[in-house]
């Protein structure tokens, strides 16, 4: 029988950890821990955490802020477990998913494995449409966590799972942050090991509140999918120049609008049959005519952010090296 220890790095978010610790607590596999990896949080979970441990195996650290790929180090090297789980600490676990990965080692044994994430009914409208823009084939969401991803599957660490001897093998994450999970995964499976997804494994992950927020967040990721190749650069594939492309259309669509109108009519053409796309495969999935709205708004926000922080870290590859 496995033990497991879930690795849980947070900054301040209190609330959120009080969730996801309630969502554990209702597990049907009990075998498990919990360590709380607090990151130098101002706004600190420890009384959240202490109100739990009558009800769980949970353990509370604080350690000085170091970025999230060294807070789930820091908690592996403290972990009991036969195998580490790790989740963001904005994901709600589903009651029976300790029970489906543990069955599905079982069955087929995985060195490292990932899951992928769904909406809550209970989250907003908001949080549904960027749940559905992250997951969306018509976005950079469209290979992340299902059987259609293109290549070597690459566990992504808001639902991770690793053995021990993964761990001590690889000694983790090497950067603390931008694309870390990415280059982890990559290094595993350089190392030997197997990897694969696990769909029957999902969280609710909250993601983003705001579209603000949700910007901020896109454009981290454009700028860690080049750092990762400047570890390897072989992973910098065509698919992920898509948002970047995104973007130049946009550009020169504007630009068309002044001095191009044949052109600004093919690409209005085309933006018209993309953007309806997207928005019937939102309302197909929610049936909800304002999801659908927003979900649309959300995969623009989505391109355009990825696609900014990519050229920006790019051309600070390209110049700086």
């Amino acid at each position: 029988m496995r033990f497991y220890s879930i690795i849980i790095p947070v900054y301040n978010r209190p609330q959120e950890v009080k969730e996801l610790l309630e969502s554990l607590k209702q597990q049907t596999f009990k075998d498990f821990e919990v360590l709380i990896i607090e990151d130098g949080s101002q706004i600190k979970c420890d009384v959240v955490v202490e109100s739990f441990k009558k009800e769980l195996k949970v353990r509370y650290y604080f350690k000085e802020n170091s970025g999230q790929g060294f807070s789930r180090n820091f908690g592996y090297a403290r972990a009991e477990g036969d195998y580490f789980i790790v989740f963001d600490s904005d994901c709600i676990i589903p009651s029976q998913y300790l029970e489906e990965v543990d069955n599905c080692l079982n069955r087929n044994y995985l060195d490292a494995y990932g899951g992928p994430d769904r909406a809550h009914k209970n989250f907003t409208y908001l949080q549904k449409a960027i749940s559905f823009s992250m997951t969306s084939v018509f976005t950079t969401g469209g290979i992340r966590g299902n059987k259609r991803h293109m290549g070597t599957f690459h566990p992504r660490s808001f639902n991770m799972g690793i053995s021990r001897e993964v761990f001590e093998k690889t000694k983790g994450y090497i950067i603390p942050y931008m694309g870390e999970d990415i280059e982890f995964s990559i290094r595993i499976t350089k190392n030997g090991f197997k990897t694969g997804l696990i769909e029957s494994a999902f969280v609710y992950h909250k993601r983003r509140t705001s579209l603000k927020q949700f910007f901020r967040q896109l454009h981290f990721f454009g700028r860690a999918r080049i750092n990762i190749s400047r570890f390897y650069p072989a992973e910098l594939r065509l698919t992920h120049f898509f948002p970047l492309c995104f973007l130049i259309f946009l550009l020169l669509y504007a630009v068309g609008s002044w001095f191009l109108p044949t052109l600004f009519f093919l690409g209005t053409i085309l933006l018209t049959i993309y953007f309806l796309a997207i928005f019937l495969d939102a309302l197909l999935r929610n049936k909800h005519f304002w999801i659908a709205i927003l979900g649309l708004v959300a995969a623009v926000v989505q391109l355009t952010a990825y696609g900014i922080g990519f050229a920006t870290e790019g051309f600070k590859k390209i110049f700086k090296g």
